[in-house]
């Protein structure tokens, strides 16, 4: 797929870190970007700086997605790219003892339930109506109608203690990937994911330099952390070319992470 004007896209999550890097990489290109963020202030000023769309949007309401499509759509037209980086996590042990008083305690389960409302089903819910959204549109080249990338995480594949929801959660996504890929491969669609290592976003400044250094020192090579722009450069080579669809790509310096 060519990048340029006549192309319009949805981001969620577009109003900082990762999904915030991608629609400044496809606003750079031209296309028509809207913002899909709960942060109204921060996804305001990030729309008004590359002339794109802000679009309210809590991904676990149908409600408010379909809204926010409606809003682009009015705005921009049908989607041909949707990139899905709306996602957050917790930590909490399945099942072990305070320190303190040795009182037993599990995962609470409404916290559980509530990563893989957003992280998961939320990223499907998107999923779902953006491409319902893009059978309206007539493929371009080799039949093309769309194309949609999903972010997991590393922790898909080798979560750390206190991890399980949000490992379950991305785990899901790579999960759902090939079948999401085959279900639309008929309708010209194409989905891949990608599994972020440890990046330098909003929520990672907020960590002490001490614990930054030492992640970034963790990491094979390069040891550093990685940078928004380097997954936005990765997801519109996902868009980008024709031929990539149906895969998981690790983006994560060749880190392999500890239990913890």
């Amino acid at each position: 797929m060519k990048l340029d004007a006549s192309i319009a896209a949805v981001v969620t999550g577009g109003a900082s870190g990762l999904g915030e890097a991608t629609v400044r990489a496809l606003a750079a290109h031209g296309v028509k970007v809207a913002v899909f963020d709960m942060n109204e202030a921060k996804g305001e000023a990030v729309a008004k700086d590359v002339g794109g769309l802000f679009c309210p949007c809590n991904v676990t309401s149908d409600e408010e997605v379909d809204a926010a499509f409606a809003k682009a759509r009015a705005a921009h037209g049908q989607e041909r790219i949707l990139i899905n980086c709306a996602g957050t996590g917790n930590a909490a042990k399945t099942a072990g003892r305070d320190r303190k008083t040795g009182e037993v305690r599990h995962f609470p389960l409404a916290a559980f339930n509530l990563i893989i409302q957003i992280n998961l089903i939320g990223t499907f819910r998107c999923i779902a109506k953006s491409a319902a959204g893009m059978l309206s549109l007539e493929p371009l080249e080799d039949g093309e109608r769309g194309a949609i990338v999903n972010t997991a995480s590393v922790a898909a594949e080798d979560g750390q203690m206190g991890q399980a929801a949000y490992s379950a959660s991305k785990g899901g996504v790579v999960g759902m990937t090939l079948p999401i890929a085959r279900d639309l491969m008929s309708e010209g669609i194409r989905v891949n994911t990608i599994l972020p290592g440890i990046f330098d976003t909003p929520l990672m400044n907020a960590a002490p330099v001490n614990v930054r250094e030492a992640l970034a020192a963790s990491v094979p090579f390069p040891k550093r952390l990685g940078k928004a722009e380097e997954y936005a450069q990765l997801a519109l080579a996902m868009v980008t070319n024709g031929y990539f669809n149906g895969e998981d790509v690790r983006l994560d310096g060749a880190i392999r992470m500890a239990p913890r």
